[in-house]
């Protein structure tokens, strides 16, 4: 099986991307942490788990269908941020970039009717709905808190890890 070129180049970009999102998770947690919220630090650590992990599959892909990898070069992250609400919705907006992106891949891959990729890009598309409604949501819970309150979405933030490890109906 081979991958087009177009697609081979735009997967490139994407893990990139990826990339580049995983290295400014890093940072936004970096932040969280030396404002002593734990909690939303470890939110953004998993997250920047999360793209890193997002860009190995693409390069498994590529790999796996005769691809070339090349990754780009990757931008510097933003550090500073003004407030947390600030730096979540910096963190929604590219949630929101990634998924243009994900929907320009998937076009890709069905212009070269690539049906391999197409699989692979379906779990991404369903990735960026919830990638995007979780982050959306939780700019909601920073701006009702305020930054006087911040403590509420440090609780918010454990009652949702501790229902995710009790799992549903317990």
């Amino acid at each position: 099986m081979t991958i087009s070129e177009k697609l081979n180049e735009a997967m490139n970009a994407q893990i990139g991307a990826e990339f580049a999102a995983s290295i400014q998770y890093v940072a936004v947690s970096a932040y969280f942490a030396a404002e002593g919220l734990v909690r939303l630090a470890a939110r953004f650590d998993q997250q920047a788990n999360e793209e890193r992990d997002h860009a190995l599959k693409l390069i498994k892909y590529l790999l796996d269908t005769g691809g070339k990898v090349r990754i780009p070069a990757i931008p510097a992250p933003k550090c500073e941020f003004g407030s947390v609400a600030e730096a979540v919705e910096m963190a929604l907006e590219q949630e929101k970039q990634v998924t243009r992106q994900i929907n320009e891949l998937m076009a890709i891959a069905v212009e070269d009717r690539d049906f391999a990729a197409q699989n692979l890009l379906q779990w991404f598309v369903a990735e960026q709905v919830e990638e995007v409604a979780n982050m959306d949501n939780l700019l909601k819970v920073v701006r009702r808190a305020g930054e006087e309150n911040l403590i509420y979405v440090e609780s918010y933030l454990g009652d949702q890890a501790s229902q995710v490890a009790s799992g549903p109906g317990e």
